[in-house]
């Protein structure tokens, strides 16, 4: 075989890898370098090294593929592939997925993320996969602080008569109701202009997403409520990864768990370091005392337990035992 053949033959050979090489889609919400859009493309890199190009991931953050609702549905097709999701969304799909952001249950990451990784997130895990999504890693989102335009939360009661955006999420509507809000679910994607044009006074978020998305320019108060943690289940589609190999399946589980990893600890690192760039940018910080809130919101235990006695009692057991380690 001549020079020309071999190169003829080997150009054949790339073209046919990439003909066969499957494209599937990653969809977030969030802005660029925040921690749930770094691990997304972390992931997508992992995928396509072990897999040598066999799969392609294409991340679209910021909504591109769809906001998370979308998205889910999608997912539920098979027509997306994966999805750094939110809590709040998936939660109108898979309910139990709520329970994880019951009002004041986690003190601090570690202990959301031992929780997570033990019997309690395998069984929400497998409420999910019932419903056609399938938690390959719990990634973090962080602990959910108030934000507003109008002044200081100090006490439940400086929250009357506030428009608070929330997720599309019973949970967290259930929770600003019981502290005297009227809370307002709407998009993500959308909130940055209604905030701006005043169609709501404040929102709640984790630091990392207020920064990211740059909602600090728009609230200048922002109160350490710490009323509830964020997950971000990283999905995929059923559909979609029982139609892989097993080999890939693997790859794909593992992948998820090492950007997993990564996100993680992004989220632990921009907690501790973004207040002080957010005072600097001119944000009011303001702590509380959580025992009123807490007696507040006392009501959104007795109605989710009612929901789902063993699930409630199993995290609530399971907070208390990784909160003393």
């Amino acid at each position: 075989m001549n020079i020309r053949h071999i190169v003829a033959a080997a150009v054949l050979s790339l073209c046919a890898s990439h003909a066969s090489a499957q494209e599937l889609q990653l969809s977030h919400n969030a802005a660029s370098g925040n921690p749930k859009d770094v691990a997304s493309q972390k992931f997508a890199e992992l995928v396509e090294q072990k897999t040598n190009g066999r799969l392609k991931v294409s991340v679209g953050g910021s909504a591109q593929f769809g906001d998370d609702a979308e998205t889910i549905t999608n997912m539920r097709l098979g027509t997306i592939a994966f999805s750094a999701n939110s809590q709040g969304t998936t939660s109108a799909v898979v309910p139990e997925i709520a329970l994880l952001g019951l009002p004041f249950l986690f003190q601090d990451l570690k202990q959301a993320e031992t929780v997570m990784d033990g019997p309690a997130g395998d069984k929400i895990a497998a409420a999910a996969e019932a419903q056609g999504l399938i938690v390959l890693s719990w990634w973090n989102n962080g602990i959910r602080q108030t934000s507003n335009s109008k002044r200081p939360i100090v006490v439940p009661g400086d929250l009357a008569g506030l428009k608070i955006r929330t997720p599309p999420d019973t949970m967290t509507v259930d929770i600003f109701t019981a502290l005297g809000a009227s809370p307002t679910p709407m998009a993500f994607s959308e909130l940055y202009i209604a905030l701006q044009q005043g169609v709501v006074d404040g929102q709640e978020n984790p630091l990392i997403n207020i920064h990211s998305s740059k909602l600090y320019e728009v609230q200048p108060y922002i109160s350490n409520t710490n009323h509830k943690y964020e997950a971000t289940p990283f999905l995929a589609s059923k559909i979609v990864f029982d139609g892989l190999s097993p080999e890939d399946q693997q790859i794909v589980r593992d992948a998820a768990k090492e950007a997993g990893a990564l996100n993680r600890q992004m989220v632990h690192d921009q907690t501790e370091s973004l207040r002080g760039e957010l005072e600097a940018a001119g944000v009011k910080f303001n702590e509380i005392d959580p025992a009123p809130f807490v007696a507040a919101t006392q009501s959104v235990y007795d109605k989710w337990r009612a929901q789902y006695p063993e699930l409630v009692d199993e995290l609530i057991a399971a907070a208390k035992e990784a909160g003393a380690k």
